[in-house]
């Protein structure tokens, strides 16, 4: 079967429930990925992916070298801009400043800049070391502004937090409970005069549509959207996209299993 189509073009979002569903099935399909001893450990999500989705992450890996941000996102991102300088970002979800971080190398390496948000208050003294180009913000995005929300940390990591309950007690460990001051993205954008944006980054654990609500993508539009997308909010994720004229970049559909690729029509 030839998949260069697959790869080579942008996709509606009527085509994308099936194409998460060929992924999944293609990603069953182990003994398709060439592999090499070296590899193995970069390559973690790549396993889970097509031939394809493994060519492309051997090509990304040999083009960028090592990165931060815990999938591919990093070599996507500069890929996609073909390592543009200056942009601005929006790094929705950002925890930490530089580890498995979607924005540290457009900061340090090719000076762009923007807003870094997470509810979070542990990782403010990083960004103000490491970060200079970045204002960072320890709120909880949401769909209304000076609310408060109730946020649960597992007790063995930051990363997991959310405000689903449920979720974060998925692996049955102790979770802390805090109250977490919202915010909408319009309103901080807003007051940070933030006038445009290149790239948005968003992973903030089932929270993505209600942060997506408070969001005026038709105003900001930004070229390309990188989005965590759990199943249990992929459709709500797709059908939003799609609202605003947005598709999914089919080039990186295959090469990292834990987000989703939008740009604008």
């Amino acid at each position: 079967m030839n998949h260069t189509w697959l790869f080579s073009r942008r996709f509606s979002l009527a085509e994308v429930g099936a194409l998460c569903l060929l992924v999944a099935a293609v990603a069953s399909m182990t003994s398709l990925l060439p592999q090499t001893p070296e590899a193995s450990a970069e390559i973690g999500t790549a396993q889970q992916l097509g031939e394809k989705g493994a060519t492309l992450w051997r090509q990304l890996q040999q083009r960028y070298g090592t990165r931060n941000s815990r999938n591919a996102e990093e070599w996507v991102v500069r890929d996609y801009f073909q390592d543009k300088r200056g942009g601005v970002f929006l790094d929705v979800g950002a925890a930490d400043a530089r580890e498995w971080n979607n924005t540290y190398f457009l900061e340090t390496a090719l000076s762009w800049s923007g807003l870094a948000i997470d509810a979070q208050p542990v990782f403010a003294p990083q960004y103000a070391q490491l970060r200079p180009r970045t204002r960072f913000f320890s709120l909880f995005v949401s769909d209304t502004s000076d609310a408060v929300e109730t946020f649960y940390v597992p007790a063995n990591g930051p990363l997991g937090a959310t405000s689903n309950s449920d979720f974060a007690r998925r692996d049955e460990g102790p979770v802390e409970v805090r109250s977490v001051r919202t915010i909408t993205l319009n309103d901080l954008l807003a007051r940070e005069g933030i006038a445009r944006l290149d790239f948005l980054s968003m992973d903030i654990e089932l929270s993505e549509p209600r942060a997506l609500a408070g969001f005026d993508i038709e105003k900001y539009r930004p070229a390309l959207v990188c989005i965590e997308a759990h199943p249990e909010v992929r459709q709500q994720l797709i059908d939003y996209f799609h609202h605003h004229d947005y598709v999914v970049i089919g080039k990186y559909l295959g090469v990292d299993a834990q987000n989703l690729y939008f740009g604008p029509v």
